[in-house]
């Protein structure tokens, strides 16, 4: 069954498709041409590409774009990747996972890239990392959350994840729900019935529960993934008029969510908390309350800080696409800027360098994004470390723009289990060492 778009984000998906895919057209053989070739995988079809696949391709074109004119601020001042030119071949993630492995194949064996960045669905994480490592080739995950990724890819040598899980995302968030609303009693949970939502909402209850043992949940609800209609859901919701709604609902099914469920009033009486809300925030155009709980998936979109490449990357991305960059858009350019320095660390200048070099340099790396400082300090040196803030939207008549308020942020070492613990059974000892200032 198709996403239910909703109306305001009512975006000609076909045409912008069309366009990125024109921009990112590749030339013939680029893997004799002595140019660095980038397989860029986001969704440009369906419910996700609006709000989230788009976003992600075009700031992979500002970010290919100004890199090959050697037009980004320091560290990155240098042309290309290691003094090559940047080309890209743009797939779409729709479809699911047994194309997705089929797309992934064709981009390694045929393509000939030298590198893949990709991926918004956890459930094409989990299906193309595996073969990643059949192939040895460098694969860099800067979206999809599941945390199951590297229990999934075991030992993992060509396979890396630039921005963060959902472990972090629903630590941070039960920490958040606990302190703005310490009178809160009961939640109630609807997720995509699949990896993703699943992990989420145990995530999060598992925390909720450490840190205020008396809650208890109302409801779980489990539709299908692009469902699309959420009225049964919205209806059980209802009656169960649960203290606050988790959902880590993305894309289409998050905006359709959340507008069928204000327009029934829903959400009055019992608030949303979204893991995902960043994509929303600028689209919402004042439809869903105010003090409904956002997050952006890490310090990305409007909780992204204020440093030189935050400088130069919102405010570009925002005249040339004439929207500001959310969440997707960051975590694009952040893999790609993670690619940049990893190779540069390990290759010599201007050669082309082999995956096993491009592995060396992403392995424990320190990088600058516009998202702040990264590291690659989790998973044996392939997860990427950051922090994660919450706020409340609010929406102002006057400028007829959203925002986020009553923002608060929480550091790595205060949401992440340490490597070779789970993040359940992190969750129910108690997060032992968690350091929270």
């Amino acid at each position: 069954m198709s996403v239910q778009r909703p109306r305001h984000a009512g975006i000609a998906v076909a045409a912008i498709s069309l366009a990125v895919s024109a921009a990112f057209a590749p030339a013939a053989h680029a893997a004799e041409n002595g140019k660095f070739r980038i397989g860029i995988v986001t969704f440009l079809s369906g419910g996700a590409a609006g709000p989230f696949g788009v976003p992600a391709a075009n700031a992979a074109k500002l970010t290919v774009e100004a890199l090959n004119k050697g037009a980004l601020p320091a560290p990155y001042n240098k042309k290309g990747i290691n003094g090559l030119e940047i080309e890209t071949v743009i797939i779409d993630e729709n479809g699911g996972a047994t194309k997705q492995v089929e797309e992934f194949r064709n981009l390694v064996q045929r393509q000939k890239v030298d590198a893949v960045i990709g991926y918004i669905s956890s459930g094409d994480c989990l299906a193309v990392g595996p073969v990643a490592e059949e192939l040895k080739a460098p694969t860099i995950f800067f979206d999809c959350g599941t945390s199951r990724l590297f229990d999934t890819v075991k030992n993992a040598e060509y396979t890396f994840r630039t921005g963060l899980d959902a472990v972090v995302d629903n630590v941070a968030l039960a920490r958040y729900v606990a302190e703005t609303r310490p009178n809160i009693k009961s939640v109630a949970s609807i997720q995509q019935n699949y990896s993703w939502g699943q992990d989420s909402w145990n995530d999060f209850i598992f925390a909720l529960k450490q840190i205020k043992p008396e809650i208890k949940v109302a409801s779980e609800q489990w539709p299908k993934l692009a469902q699309g209609q959420y009225g049964a859901e919205i209806s059980a919701l209802s009656v169960a008029a649960p203290d606050l709604i988790h959902s880590s609902f993305w894309g289409g099914d998050m905006e359709a969510l959340m507008l069928q469920g204000s327009a029934r009033g829903l959400f009055d009486k019992s608030p949303a908390a979204l893991t995902c809300g960043d994509t929303g925030v600028e689209r919402f155009k004042g439809q869903i309350p105010n003090g409904t709980i956002v997050g952006g998936r890490g310090p990305f979109g409007q909780f992204a800080p204020k440093n030189a490449l935050n400088d130069w990357f919102r405010p570009n991305f925002t005249a040339q696409f004439k929207e500001s960059p959310t969440y997707p858009a960051y975590k694009m350019t952040q893999a790609i800027l993670a690619l940049k320095a990893a190779v540069e660390k390990t290759a010599k200048p201007n050669t082309m360098p082999a995956p096993e070099q491009i592995t060396a340099g992403l392995k424990g790396l320190t990088f600058e994004a516009p998202s702040g400082t990264v590291k690659m300090s989790s998973a044996d040196g392939h997860q990427a470390v950051q922090g994660v803030s919450y706020g409340e939207y609010q929406f102002d008549p006057k400028t007829g723009k959203g925002a986020v308020t009553k923002v608060k942020s929480y550091s790595a070492e205060c949401l992440m289990p340490p490597d070779g613990t789970t993040a359940v059974d992190w969750i129910k000892s108690g997060m032992p060492g968690a350091k929270c200032s």
